[in-house]
């Protein structure tokens, strides 16, 4: 079981889709006490660092 995981977790970033269980455990064991993003903010800022979305910039994938 384990297996599948691991291999639809690859299989996933694989395609750019960022794994939001991997970041909380991250965040939880490597900065204890510090907040974490909500679902939501996760994946927005995911989207932002991929395609340079910001203030002043236009989004796009190409």
């Amino acid at each position: 079981m384990r297996f599948l995981h691991r291999a639809a977790q690859t299989a996933r970033l694989m395609v750019g889709v960022p794994d939001y269980d991997a970041y909380v455990a991250h965040r939880n064991a490597a900065h204890p006490g510090e907040p974490v993003m909500t679902l939501a903010e996760f994946h927005r800022d995911r989207v932002e660092r991929r395609y340079g979305g910001g203030k002043d910039r236009v989004m796009r994938c190409c």
